[in-house]
């Protein structure tokens, strides 16, 4: 996907989101996450900063909205509401599976893109965030809640999108260049010791955020 990306970029195309930040967005969805430390975002604000300067007009992430997707049990689709299921039966589901899963660390090292963004790359240390994930499947796949858990795709990696477009490209020779600046570069480790269940819009933007709940893991 990165390659392919990348091949994109140099010929000065990228896949353009115009929906991205418009009061008419209407997607929404149901998402287990977790949000790295102030430390690692004080890291990730600073790298995106140098980004602005060579394409000022796309999407940045800001610090409240930056996230670790752990499952998303529902993709956002455009009218999606809570009013469309009980919320707390997904809660009170959720409470039992995470009071059993253990803590994990993940470190964020480089950048990696697709057609329409660019990611850095978290990698887990050891296999709980990955075992946590198939608890969760598991579950779903028995459970009379309705979700998409893999259906567009089947979660397997630890990345956070910290930039989308929403224009044209106006200087993909210095994007690319920024994305080789920072392709090794180390972002911090840190532990996952809670998670949150939202309700979300596309981007995750905090003001149309609904924390439903907050689990601390292993407890």
């Amino acid at each position: 996907m990165r390659q392919a990306a990348l091949r994109q970029f140099a010929q000065g195309a990228a896949e353009v989101d115009a929906l991205l930040g418009a009061p008419h967005d209407t997607r929404r969805g149901l998402t287990l996450l977790a949000r790295p430390p102030a430390a690692v975002m004080a890291r990730l604000e600073t790298m995106l900063a140098d980004f602005r300067q060579a394409e000022p007009e796309q999407y940045y992430y800001p610090a409240t909205d930056i996230h670790l997707t752990i499952l998303s049990i529902i993709s956002c689709y455009p009218g999606f509401s809570l009013q469309a299921i009980s919320p707390e039966k997904y809660r009170r589901a959720l409470r039992g599976i995470l009071q059993a899963a253990r803590p994990f660390t993940i470190r964020y090292a480089g950048l990696t893109a697709s057609p329409g963004g660019i990611m850095v790359q978290g990698f887990p240390q050891g296999d709980a965030l990955a075992s946590l994930r198939q608890t969760i499947r598991e579950f779903f796949q028995h459970a009379d809640l309705p979700h998409s858990i893999d259906q567009r795709y089947r979660l397997q990696t630890a990345h956070s999108t910290v930039i989308r477009f929403r224009k044209p490209l106006a200087n993909s020779v210095a994007l690319l260049e920024k994305i080789s600046k920072y392709q090794a570069q180390d972002f911090g480790s840190f532990e996952i010791a809670s998670v949150e269940l939202v309700h979300n819009d596309w981007d995750q933007q905090a003001a149309h955020t609904v924390l439903l709940e907050k689990y601390p893991l292993g407890r």
